[in-house]
């Protein structure tokens, strides 16, 4: 186990224990779980654990957004007992279907995820190969020096259903060994070049209708060899046939030769039907695709460029965009070069870490400025997460503003004519994807000024228009002046601040209060006949008001610090429901009014209105001891032992 060995069995202990993961894979920023049962993952404990971003359920997957220390966290859950690293199942324990669209996403995002790191890397060695080219001369592509990077970087592209094999076979919970033999036997040179060279000397044996002319035969049936190098979507559905075919396998051979005639059975069988039907077919529908969005850029390479651009990054909040990859590589492949999704979406980074940087400069707060500079710094490597996550996409405007930039910057590159000419680096390393291997770096100059305008507009917007958050209208770190708490060795009293059945922590219906590991006490069942009445349960400072009301943070003048939590997922109705009586920053005195809350209209929105009242510093004091109440607002509720 690593440095994050604490920070993985806590995720794990969080999301229901190793017992609850069907697999686990990680793409450049988040742990990317599928779980049997998400009910039974803490999101808020989670997202409040240190070193860890935030939490989206997406695509069929629970996702942890960890940052670009995700891969020694990965390693370190890998290592727990237990956990198993792959598989995809296409329901639940209790038999609910996740959907065509989560499944493909989650076996597209699954496939690639464990090999996107190494396509970068042999990205960025070919784009250093195309700037050495641009810098020294065309002849620098006849050295050797030249063909041996070009094989470190191009190997990986060139024989990418190799790769694409074995991850892909993982996900399919199928031996990794066939899936990557299935892969080598689709790039395999021979069947390539022998059907070239029937095609050149001879007539067709016939022609399959939508399919092409086929030159020789299979057992009698007609075969069409293409040439599956650099793809991506044949080897996979190919796996995902040979993995059903393997469970059938180890259900009629006897166990003791299952070893060698499992994977005999599985090869024999999905070999032959991905080269005379899988492969043909999704060739067919993959180039369809293609022809569908050049067509679309035909149409207007504008708008194609801009709406990428400027949906890029809410992709990125789901964790979708990843999953877009294939079509850009599938161009790529087919043509050389890409206009569509690595043209439209190059600028988008750049525009979100600009808007980020005019925070930046703005805010107030030191702390807040501490977070906010690597965020900067991860985003000019592309890497956006960080900053989405943890400030533009809070405060609204700035990711807007962002998004913009990314529209903008995409339609103008479209607009040029650039190209890209290899998935490569991020960010800042990404201006090399841009140089065509012959050394013509236009389009690189092209995607330069684009990026820059969008840094422009997403900083110049961000600058003007948006607001720093303040104590009346944000929540922010709540600050108590020290002269305003009084340290005694007294008990406090913690009143009741509603009406309603006291029941204990673990009988409330989220699993971040029901634990206690936002602080110990109580839950309160509210009475909905009572007028909705909120009162303050001690004598202090209210540190907090969350501008969606649902939530009140109080300091007594002891020093005890109280969260009134209204409801559970209450956050979602964005003040509905709540009309306050007081204002972050007020002083009130216990059983005061703070807030009335139609509790009425709540449950007819289908909110749970259970109410935690929890000390959230009570590692401070002794003990917190809930008392026996008769349901009456304003009674003693618990008392705090010191």
């Amino acid at each position: 186990m690593g440095k994050y060995e604490k920070l993985a069995n806590d995720i794990v202990k969080e999301i229901g224990g190793t017992e609850n993961v069907r697999s686990v894979t990680h793409c450049i920023t988040r742990l990317r779980f599928v779980l049997k049962d998400e009910k039974k993952a803490a999101d808020e404990t989670i997202k409040n654990m240190k070193g860890v971003v935030t939490v989206m359920h997406s695509a069929g997957q629970y996702q942890v957004v960890i940052g670009n220390q995700v891969n020694d966290v990965y390693e370190d859950v890998i290592a727990i007992p237990g956990m198993p690293v792959s598989g995809a199942e296409e329901e639940d324990d209790s038999g609910e279907k996740k959907g065509v669209l989560n499944t493909l996403m989650d076996i597209i995002s699954g496939s690639f995820s464990p090999i996107l790191a190494v396509l970068c890397a042999g990205g960025i060695i070919k784009g250093l190969n195309s700037l050495f080219v641009f810098l020294l001369g065309s002849s620098f592509n006849t050295t050797g020096t030249y063909m041996i990077l070009n094989a470190a970087g191009d190997a990986i592209f060139t024989f990418l259903p190799v790769a694409l094999g074995y991850s892909s076979a993982k996900k399919f919970k199928l031996n990794p060994m066939i899936g990557m033999v299935i892969g080598l036997a689709l790039c395999y040179p021979n069947i390539q070049t022998d059907a070239l060279s029937a095609a050149a000397k001879g007539k067709a044996l016939g022609t399959i209708p939508l399919l092409g002319s086929y030159y020789k035969t299979f057992l009698g049936i007609p075969f069409i060899s293409g040439n599956y190098t650099s793809t991506v979507v044949p080897v996979i559905v190919v796996n995902a046939l040979a993995a059903k075919l393997e469970k059938l396998g180890k259900k009629f051979i006897p166990q003791v030769i299952q070893n060698f005639f499992v994977p005999l059975f599985v090869l024999i069988v999905a070999i032959p039907l991905g080269f005379l039907i899988i492969g043909p077919v999704v060739s067919f529908l993959t180039n369809l695709l293609m022809n569908g969005f050049q067509a679309l850029y035909k149409a207007s390479p504008v708008a194609t460029g801009a709406v990428v651009g400027f949906f890029w990054q809410a992709l990125v909040i789901f964790g979708l965009h990843w999953a877009l990859v294939p079509l850009g590589l599938m161009n790529l492949s087919n043509l050389g070069y890409d206009t569509i999704l690595f043209t439209g979406m190059f600028g988008a980074s750049f525009a979100q870490t600009a808007a980020l940087f005019a925070m930046y400069l703005k805010m107030k707060d030191p702390d807040e400025k501490a977070l906010a500079l690597p965020a900067v710094i991860s985003g000019i490597c592309g890497v956006t997460e960080p900053s989405i996550y943890g400030f533009t996409l809070p405060a609204k405007k700035p990711f807007i503003f962002s998004m913009i930039g990314g529209g903008v910057a995409g339609g103008l590159i479209n607009a040029l004519g650039a190209k890209c000419y290899i998935y490569g680096g991020l960010g800042a390393f990404g201006f090399t994807n841009y140089i065509s291997p012959k050394g013509d770096a236009y389009s690189s100059i092209i995607v330069l000024i684009a990026t820059a305008i969008a840094m422009v507009i997403g900083f110049v917007l961000t600058w003007f228009f948006y607001k720093p958050a303040t104590a009346n209208d944000a929540p922010v770190t709540p600050v108590v002046p020290e002269t305003n708490v009084v340290t005694t060795d007294e008990d406090t009293d913690v009143l009741a601040p509603l009406a309603g059945k006291v029941i204990d922590l673990a009988e409330l219906k989220d699993a971040a209060f029901g634990s206690g590991a936002l602080g110990q006490g109580v839950g309160i069942e509210p009475d909905v006949t009572k007028d909705g009445a909120v009162y303050a349960p001690v004598s202090g400072v209210v540190t907090t008001l969350f501008p969606t009301y649902h939530a009140i943070g109080l300091t007594s003048d002891d020093g005890v610090e109280v969260l009134v939590h209204v409801g559970l997922n209450t956050v979602e109705l964005n003040g509905k429901g709540f009309s306050p009586k007081i204002k972050q920053g007020d002083h009130v005195k216990a059983g005061q009014l703070m807030m009335n809350v139609d509790f009425k209209f709540l449950k007819d929105n289908g909110y749970e209105i259970q109410t935690p009242v929890v000390i959230t510093n009570t590692p401070n004091f002794k003990d917190v001891v809930p008392q026996a109440t008769t349901g009456k607002a304003k009674e003693v509720v618990m008392k705090i032992i010191k």
